[in-house]
């Protein structure tokens, strides 16, 4: 179960080891039993807030995307449906470019990346164009940097790769046409592979918020710092660990989201739940696993 928070400072002031601690938090509450609210991207529009996040029930295990309006004291306003598909979305990445605000939200069981416009921002999204790459990608995470797009992700084909191997591939537009990177996976690390968020850039470097995913999935956040960035090139060093604070309890499971929004960054951290309820939903599950494998 994962819980959205707002720490009152711009990202790059958490980057040093310990330096999450130092801030306040403000946690979203929950949506309610068996629900959860996770990979909150966030953008400004005067003084309001509009936070886009997955939103998920374990009843039905399709997740979708809500956005929560909130003043410039980080009070909630609003909460909304911005978008839902047959298919599970999560990770909603905001892009404003070209006088446009975009969305890129992860949704691999779709078999396909789907890059949206808001035609009413913050509540009416349209699809603009099919992102083509070598691989259907998991959290696609795009940057404008040294006069291209760079699209970094990790691939939905097996287990270890969705965790463990960073794709990239660039374009002089953000909708396109992508190329592979030629390297590809240009890493192959479950400790700083899989994007957990906005990058920005330091000392004129791409810097990612990456999972490390060694404990847990979406255990802790590792930055990772691109020192060598090419159509045929990639180099990069991963920073120590963030991982979620002990005063955080009980959400001290993971930490798999830092992103920026200004003055303020996003995060989400992790507890375990198990209840009555919560195991009679996995027993119905794996009874209708096994049903539908005898009637295949």
């Amino acid at each position: 179960m994962w819980r959205v928070g707002l720490v009152r400072a711009p990202i790059a002031d958490l980057l040093a080891p310990g330096a999450l601690a130092r801030h306040e938090v403000t946690w979203i509450p929950d949506p309610g039993q068996l629900r959860f609210l996770a990979d909150p991207m966030g953008v400004w529009r005067g003084d309001r807030l509009y936070v886009f996040a997955e939103i998920y029930d374990y009843r039905d295990r399709v997740g979708a995307i809500e956005v929560l309006t909130f003043d410039q004291d980080l009070n909630l306003l609003s909460r909304e449906p911005a978008l839902s598909e047959p298919w599970h979305l999560s990770y909603p990445f905001i892009i404003e470019a070209d006088g446009e605000t975009y969305m890129l939200p992860e949704a691999h069981k779709s078999g396909r990346l789907t890059l949206y416009r808001a035609e009413e921002f913050p509540t009416k999204w349209a699809p603009v164009t099919t992102i083509e790459l070598d691989q259907v990608a998991i959290d696609a995470t795009p940057v404008f940097h040294d006069g291209r797009w760079w699209l970094f992700y990790t691939p939905a084909t097996t287990k270890a790769e969705k965790v463990s191997a960073l794709h990239v591939a660039w374009a002089d537009r953000l909708t396109g046409p992508w190329t592979p990177h030629p390297a590809n996976p240009v890493r192959f690390d479950r400790s700083s592979s899989r994007p957990g968020g906005t990058p920005i850039i330091v000392d004129g470097a791409i810097v990612l918020p990456m999972q490390d995913c060694r404990r847990t999935y979406g255990g802790a956040i590792r930055m990772l710092r691109v020192t060598t960035l090419t159509p045929d090139r990639f180099e990069a060093e991963a920073d120590e660990p963030i991982t979620a604070l002990s005063s955080f309890r009980p959400l001290t499971a993971g930490l798999h989201t830092l992103s920026a929004a200004g003055p303020v960054t996003l995060i989400d951290a992790k507890r375990f739940e198990i209840s009555p309820l919560s195991l009679a939903l996995d027993v119905r599950r794996e009874w209708t696993k096994r049903v539908r494998g005898q009637t295949a």
